[in-house]
């Protein structure tokens, strides 16, 4: 008799197959059972584990003992004539059969039962609009809940929700909820269906990250809006150097729920995720330092994580890419601080360039510095800039954001007006878009559509260009709102003369002698620079001379309360200097604006 032949009459393979099946079954119950109780997250790779160690001493038993109606022998001790081993080997058959039925059972009621059921049981309806089909084929990623110990992986958890994002916004045919949008719902109490029809979408995926040391279990879970039931779910028991293989896996299984609907053919893989670096270390410091950049919280201390991770692998460009951003920004949320911000964006964001000339941020930044002279201004350069930043990622909404305000600034209206709606289109949160939206149909002349879009984002207490819109409501006659709005304004303290302003504002020809000189001692006492205030304000005064071409802001030369001063030799020479008349002379003059000559110009 040979030795498989031999196999089979102990009935070793019988009893390997009991045990990898019977073991599979009890992999899927642990899986089970540790995403609803409070267990380790390597609960499920320990019971792994122990399976795998007793294999092999399962297979020498089968071999050495045999069953017998007396109990378990020796197989040596037991008379070929009295082996009852094809009398066992029928009550394993039966056993490993009734196993394989449960854990067909198991898989098809988990992944085929309910779509098939959706599919039998689904009216019979009209074909659906154009607005609907979109929403069929849309998806929102909700910030995933930190179920660690200590509850203190929010950035962590926070982190993997917008990697997914970022992965499915390259998805050609589905659309992404934004980041801002999907992550207002954090700890919201609606229910999956309430929350997909504010958000106009189809499918929701939400989940739950169990962070331990450098364990990690992530659970997730694809919703379809519509019927409340799951489509795709999974669970994840990996090390954290394994964390892009996992979004690389959700992002696939996403993909590969919804194929049919996406209108494409399935392939073997859809998505493919990079890892960003081989760190872990620093990819946890980055993690948190975007957290805080996304939160505009301690952009301080964001810069500080960005360098810690750029110290750990300086050859992590997306760190260099946040560095970038941070630094580019620190000035206008914080206030001059004795650094050089611009100079350290500017510096981070050609180092990110030179590792990946695939990132879209980085070029954005450069695009921002260029539009308001962080160094030498250069408007065309800032255009060649933006437009690499939106042809790198189109789904980049703040290189669409900064884009406009370079329009903006340049008084091209119409191509502000299309930048902000994109943004818009792409993330209908932004508030900061919508501000900028505003001021453009401000300055287009269209009040009540401005004053629609300005008090959607004054309601949500955003401040950003109020100063555009306080001059229209002091027209308009509504004083007290316009001197609440410029109350408001960071700049000033309980203490400021705004009132003034207002008044300045209200009659224009009249001597603002005694104006200056209270705003004057009030920024001597608050320790300002009062030739640094906003520039709307020193043109309300008629301090056109004041006005420092690199401080001035984008819009506020193109409103109607600046007419005056756009028929000055201080608006020429600072349109000549900010690389305004060059750009047009290159591309095209706005509609308000005409050349005069070779070199000189009128606008309106």
């Amino acid at each position: 008799m040979s030795f498989f032949e031999e196999l089979k009459r102990r009935n070793v393979i019988r009893v390997g197959m009991l045990y990898l099946v019977g073991s599979w079954l009890l992999l899927q119950a642990t899986d089970v059972l540790s995403s609803i109780l409070p267990v380790p997250a390597w609960t499920g790779s320990l019971v792994f584990l122990l399976l795998a160690i007793g294999f092999v001493p399962v297979l020498v038993f089968a071999w050495v003992f045999e069953l017998t109606p007396d109990g378990i022998k020796r197989e040596q001790d037991v008379p070929r004539e009295a082996s009852v081993t094809a009398v066992t080997a029928h009550r394993l058959n039966m056993t490993i059969a009734i196993l394989l039925v449960l854990a067909i059972a198991s898989v098809g009621l988990n992944r085929f039962l309910p779509r098939a059921e959706r599919e039998a049981t689904a009216p019979v309806t009209e074909a659906p609009d154009a607005k609907s089909n979109d929403a069929r084929v849309s998806i929102a990623v909700l910030p995933f809940m930190d179920l660690s110990a200590e509850e203190d992986q929010r950035y962590f958890t926070d982190g993997i929700s917008e990697e997914l994002l970022n992965v499915l916004v390259r998805v050609d045919g589905l659309r992404v909820a934004s980041r801002t949008s999907s992550f207002g719902y954090r700890g919201s109490t609606l229910n999956v269906p309430t929350i997909a029809k504010e958000l106009g979408v189809g499918y929701v995926l939400e989940g739950s990250v169990r962070k331990d040391g450098y364990r990690i279990r992530i659970t997730a879970q694809l919703i379809e809006a519509e019927t409340d039931e799951h489509l795709w779910s999974a669970n994840f028991d990996r090390d954290l150097k394994d964390i892009f293989t996992i979004q690389d896996e959700i992002a696939n299984s996403i993909v590969d729920s919804l194929v049919d609907k996406l209108g494409v053919e399935k392939v073997a893989k859809m998505v493919n995720v990079v890892p960003a670096t081989e760190n872990l270390d620093a990819y946890q410091l980055y993690l948190q330092a975007r957290d805080l950049f996304q939160r505009r919280d301690r952009l301080d201390k964001s810069i500080e994580l960005y360098e810690q991770a750029i110290k750990m692998d300086p050859g992590f460009a997306r760190a260099w890419e946040g560095l970038a951003a941070a630094e580019g920004i620190y000035t206008d949320w914080h206030g001059e601080d004795g650094t050089d911000h611009a100079a350290k964006a500017f510096a981070a964001a050609n180092r990110a360039i030179e590792l990946d000339p695939g990132l879209s941020m980085p070029y954005a930044v450069m695009g921002l510095g260029d539009t308001f002279g962080w160094t030498e201004s250069n408007l065309i350069e800032a255009r060649k800039n933006f437009d690499n930043a939106i042809n790198n990622d189109p789904k980049n909404s703040t290189a669409w954001l900064w884009r406009g305000m370079m329009w903006r600034k340049l008084g091209i209206f119409d191509e502000a007006e299309k930048d902000f709606q994109q943004c818009l289109e792409i993330d209908p949160d932004y508030l900061n878009c919508r501000q900028h939206l505003a001021s453009i149909y401000l300055a287009q002349g269209d009040e009540e559509r401005a004053i629609q879009e300005f008090e959607v984002t004054l309601r949500a207490n955003f401040h950003s260009i109020d100063e555009d819109f306080i001059p229209l409501y002091v027209r308009r006659g509504e004083r007290m709102v316009a001197l609440l709005i410029a109350s408001g304004r960071t700049e000033f303290n309980s203490h400021a003369p705004v009132d003034e302003y207002i008044k300045a504002l209200e009659n224009p020809d009249s001597d603002h002698a005694d104006a200056i000189a209270h705003f004057e001692r009030w920024a001597q006492a608050t320790g300002l620079d009062y030739d640094l205030l906003d520039p709307s304000i020193l043109v309300a005064f008629k301090q056109y001379e004041k006005l420092d071409p690199e401080h001035t802001s984008s819009g506020f030369m193109w409103s109607r309360n600046a007419f005056e001063y756009r028929q000055t030799p201080f608006f020429k020479n600072y349109v000549r200097d900010a690389g305004i008349l060059e750009f047009w002379q290159k591309y095209g003059f706005p509609a308000q604006c005409q050349p005069v000559g070779n070199d000189d110009f009128r606008c309106n």
